[in-house]
Order: C-alpha cells, then sequence, then structure tokens
C-alpha cells in the first residue's frame, strides 16, 4: 500500500500507488461489508451472495495490481489496466461481473491521465461501458448508482472535489434505489451492487483525502424474518458464468444468442477476452452457445435452490467458491488461482481441518490428508490446509516405516495419501496396506509432483463422501502437467541431448525436455511448452536458493504472452528443487 498521507495533504493526481492504495482500501471495505450486502440481496436473484461476489471481484483485482508491482515499478497506466484485468478474469455473479467492466471503462480514461478531469471523465467511460455491457439495463441498481456518480462530477474539477461529489452522488442515488425496484421496496432494503459500488467509491475517496467517508451510505437493513418471494426467485434455475476468448464479431452474436436463451445477461471485456454472465434454465445450451463463438473456459454453473435463501438482515458465512448461499457450484477447466481447503473459500486462505484438539484427545477424526512435500514452505502450506506432511530431501526419499508412521500421526479413520513423486508410489503403496490392516481406509492418490498434490488438496472437501472426494483430488491431480528445473551434476545423454556439468535441466512430466545455461531462460521457455497445450493456471513453487526475481519475471512473461491465464507462486523454503511448475 501507499504512504500515508500526511494531516490535511490531500492528492492532486492518481499515481500508481494512489491506485494501489484506493484497490486496496476497496478491498478491505467490500470484506468488512461483504455479509450485510449479503443480506439485503434481492435482486436479479434473491441468493444473498453479492457481496460475496464484489469482495471475490476486488480480490482479484488487488492480487493483480500486487504481481505488477512485485515484478517492477509500474506506473499509472500499467496499474489500473492491471487492477481491471485482474477484476476481468476474476469476476464473480451479476454485480462483480459489472463491476469488472466499471473499472475497465475507468482504465481506458485513466491510462492517459490522472488528475481530477480526467477521473470524472473516467467514471462517465465507466458508467456508458457497464450499460453497454447489460442486455437490459434496469433503474434502481448498481447501474443507477454509477450513472449517478458519474453525473455528480461531470463539471470536473481537482481530484478531491471529483472524487467527493462522485461519492455523494452515489450515497444519494443508492438511498433512492429502494423506490425505484418493487422488488427492493418490498423487502425494505438499497440495491446491494449499488452498495458495493458506493464502497470502492469510499474507498477511493479515503485515498486521496486520507480520511474516511464523514458519512456511511444509507442503507436500511429490515428485520429478520421469513418475507415473500421476490421476483427474480421464480427465474431461471441456473447462473452460468465463463471467460471467452473470441473477437468482437462472435461476441455479439453470442450476445444475441444468450439474450434469447435467459436473462440478467452481462458480457464485459474485449480486446480478444470477455467474461460472460447469464442466468438460464439450459445450461448446456449456454455453455455451447459459448463454444461456438470461441474458446469459453472457467465455466462455473451455478443451480439457483431459492428455499435456502437467507433472509434479510441476517448475513451468513459462505464458502466464496459456491458462487451462492444454498446453491450447488460445478466447476470445468476452472484455474481460479485460489488454494482453498476443507470447504472454507470465502476469505481466500486453506483452513486446517481434522487435526489439533481431537487427535489430542484420543478421538479419530473423520478424514485426513498426509502428504509428502519437498521444502519446509510447502510443508507449512499444506499443513495450513490440513494436510500431515512428510518433508523430503533431495536424495532422501522417506521410507515405507515414515510413511506409516505419518498416516497413523493423522489419527483419522479416513486418509488420502499423496506421494507427490513417481519414485514414492510403490513405497506409499506399501504403506497404506500396512495401515489398511489397522482399521484405517486409506486411497492413495499417485501424484507425480508437488504441484500435482497441491491442486489436489485444493478441492479437498472432507465433508463429502469419501470416494467423491477421491474423485475429484484425483481429477485435480491428472489435470496438472507438472515441471522440475535441475541443475545437471556432470555430463550426461538425456533425452533432449547431451548436457554438460552445470547445465539447467528443464523436465517436463519427468524427461528432460530443455537444456540451458540460464535458469530464467530455461523456465521461460519450459512454460511456453507447456502452454503451448493451453492452460489457464500456472503454479509456481520457488526454493530459497533461487535467484531473487525468477518468480517475479516468470509471473510477468506469462501475463505479457498468455492473456487468460492465471499465475499463483508459492515459496518451498529451503532443500527443495529450484522450480517446480504446475500448469492445469
Amino acid at each position: 500500500m501507499s504512504r500515508a498521507l500526511q494531516p490535511d495533504e490531500e492528492l492532486v493526481e492518481l499515481d500508481a500507488e494512489a491506485v494501489r492504495t484506493w484497490c486496496a482500501r476497496a478491498f478491505d471495505a467490500l470484506g468488512r461489508e461483504r455479509e450485510e450486502i449479503d443480506a439485503i440481496n434481492v435482486y436479479p436473484v434473491a441468493d444473498g451472495d453479492t457481496g460475496t461476489n464484489l469482495y471475490l471481484t476486488a480480490e482479484a483485482a488487488h492480487r493483480a495490481v500486487e504481481a505488477v508491482f512485485a515484478a517492477s515499478g509500474p506506473d499509472t497506466a500499467e496499474t489500473v489496466r492491471a487492477m481491471a484485468h485482474g477484476a476481468l478474469l476474476g469476476a464473480r455473479g451479476n454485480s462483480g461481473t459489472i463491476l469488472s467492466q466499471l473499472l475497465r471503462g475507468m482504465a481506458t480514461v485513466l491510462a492517459d491521465g490522472c488528475d481530477g478531469d480526467h477521473l470524472a471523465r473516467a467514471l462517465a467511460e465507466a458508467a456508458r461501458a457497464a450499460r453497454q455491457a447489460v442486455a437490459h439495463p434496469v433503474e434502481g441498481t448498481i447501474l443507477t448508482v454509477a450513472s449517478a456518480a458519474a453525473g455528480a462530477c461531470a463539471a470536473g474539477g481537482p481530484l478531491v472535489r471529483v472524487a467527493r461529489d462522485a461519492y455523494e452522488g452515489a450515497a444519494t442515488a443508492l438511498a433512492a434505489t429502494s423506490g425505484q425496484l418493487d422488488v427492493l421496496e418490498r423487502a425494505g432494503v438499497v440495491d446491494a451492487g449499488g452498495r458495493g459500488l458506493v464502497a470502492v467509491l469510499g474507498a477511493l475517496l479515503e485515498t486521496v483525502t486520507g480520511r474516511a467517508p464523514d458519512h456511511a451510505a444509507p442503507v436500511p437493513l429490515p428485520p429478520a424474518a421469513p418475507r415473500e418471494k421476490c421476483a427474480g426467485e421464480d427465474g431461471p434455475a441456473y447462473e452460468v458464468i465463463y471467460l471467452l476468448e473470441a473477437d468482437d464479431a462472435a461476441v455479439a452474436l453470442l450476445r444475441s444468442r444468450l439474450d434469447a436463451l435467459g436473462e440478467s445477461l452481462v458480457v464485459v471485456g474485449g480486446d480478444g477476452l470477455w467474461n460472460v454472465h447469464v442466468h438460464v434454465d439450459d445450461a448446456g445450451a449456454a455453455v455451447e452457445a459459448g463454444v461456438e463463438a470461441g474458446r469459453p473456459h472457467r465455466i462455473r454453473i451455478t443451480h439457483f435452490t431459492s428455499d435456502a435463501t437467507p433472509a434479510p438482515g441476517r448475513g451468513t458465512a459462505r464458502g466464496a467458491g459456491s458462487g451462492t448461499d444454498g446453491a450447488h457450484t460445478h466447476r470445468y477447466g476452472t484455474g481460479d488461482g485460489y488454494a482453498h481447503a476443507c470447504g472454507t473459500e470465502s476469505d481466500g486462505h486453506a483452513h486446517a481441518c481434522g487435526t489439533g484438539d481431537d487427535a489430542a484427545r484420543g478421538e479419530r477424526v473423520p478424514r485426513a490428508v498426509v502428504a509428502v512435500v519437498p521444502g519446509e514452505g510447502l510443508a507449512g502450506l499444506c499443513a495450513e490446509a490440513g494436510a500431515t506432511t512428510v518433508r523430503t530431501r533431495p536424495g532422501e526419499p522417506p521410507a515405507e516405516d515414515e510413511l506409516v508412521e505419518a498416516v497413523r500421526r493423522a489419527h483419522a479413520r479416513e486418509v488420502v495419501l499423496l506421494p507427490n513423486d513417481t519414485d514414492l508410489r510403490e513405497t506409499a503403496a506399501a504403506a497404506a496396506e500396512r495401515v489398511r490392516a489397522e482399521g484405517v481406509r486409506v486411497a492413495l492418490i499417485p501424484t507425480r509432483a508437488a504441484v500435482q498434490g497441491i491442486a489436489a488438496l485444493a478441492v479437498h472437501e472432507p465433508d463429502r463422501r469419501f470416494d467423491e472426494d477421491v474423485v475429484a483430488m484425483t481429477a485435480a491431480a491428472g489435470a496438472t502437467r507438472y515441471a522440475e528445473l535441475a541443475v545437471a551434476e556432470h555430463r550426461s545423454f538425456t533425452s533432449a541431448g547431451v548436457c554438460q556439468a552445470g547445465d539447467v535441466l528443464g523436465l517436463i512430466e519427468g524427461d528432460v525436455a530443455v537444456i540451458g545455461k540460464d535458469l530464467t531462460e530455461t523456465a521461460r521457455t519450459v512454460l511456453d511448452r507447456m502452454l503451448s497445450a493451453g492452460g489457464e493456471l500456472v503454479t509456481l513453487v520457488v526454493a530459497d536458493d533461487t535467484p531473487p526475481g525468477l518468480a517475479a519475471d516468470l509471473e510477468q512473461h506469462v501475463r505479457r504472452g498468455y492473456l487468460a491465464v492465471d499465475t499463483t507462486t508459492y515459496h518451498a523454503g529451503a532443500e527443495a528443487p529450484p522450480l517446480l511448475i504446475g500448469v492445469e
């Protein structure tokens, strides 16, 4: 985050650090207000997830901005574009998708200037772009609040005045939304998406003035009581969202086709990459339309179940990955960059489960995961995700007895074992057989690399049936191609030719595919070869002795060359290979 403003100091323009601070504060503000916004979500579908969707969209934008700062010293244009691009890739739900387009609209103007007049024009372009993205704009929504913000500061002026006028205009418009839509008036609430936008503009005002807005936006909350069904609850059964690589002409035809299939259609983006959101009864047809238009990926299909919808005024914590509370979500080809475990996705962190107090009391926990990993960094990451870990060191794979002891230490009735090494498969199988004889149900997933184990652990859900959990984890691991960089210790013949001592070897799926002299250049070549076959998420695992800046360089390489690919970096710590790569 940028430096704190001194007393009575106000910004005159949004430099890169100010945009970074705004992005972080917007993320924090939506995190604080998430449950309250969820609780007043009754339009277009009363599924209680608008706050969560906005929060996750802002998180994606925040992560993208932090990534460009980690890689280099970006200017304002690069920062606002990263913010908008991150939001596009991570947009969730109707309001999150619209928010991403608002940020994209602002970025097109702020890239050319960042004083008050440019901010006013940016907000106007944002409101225009968002309305254009929605098939059938409705007043009393986030679109109304965005237009009001733009209108209130249209005269321009100093940056502080424009930001304050925009915030106050948005807050006033928000208060009026309850009278613009019958569904809001009956529920006694303002528009949830509009409230989220007011929080984002409040974060902007705080960034340029150094002070939080004097008065929070008025948000009436009704008593927590059963309510009548609201408009939209009898609408389409599914929400379909996907990223799409397609040209403008194909997207224009897609809009028409999806508009005929359903409602709440929002298509945002441009320059070949789009985020598509629609509510339909025929989810397959919506996906098929995307396939005909271009290449859809990160497909999310959520089935609405109105009977589980919380009443307004009752904030509920939920797993953000579900998209809706009381809904069932299926992901196809996803790679959102979040490492989730134990069904807790709302905060972007993995939490331990099935360990600790239960084991200390002598009670077996229902299920546990045992993972073999190189380096203390990965061991800590997996432990945070609820796994019992076994450390492996170069040239010192764990013995069968060590794996048996780890399974016993997990103290569970059911155990998923992740060897994360091709050479450990037989050892792990023998260990599993020994523990099965003790009455423990053990499933061995033949993960061949640590990045496959990370992918498997990311989809682990101990609350579902054991067989279903194992199938999901196996599928996630199998969908992850892996590579490793190593340094040759002596001259040798390889599948890629003769290497000399000190050469950098790029191994893909266990075979030497690249021989190079420089670690970074070899890593780029390996990444390009892996991504030539497609991919949505790159996972980088770096060791302590890896040259500084390698991960940041590779992240930037992916961003520049592969528009729709996300990158996540983990630190393995000491005694790990220089670089592990996973592509999902």
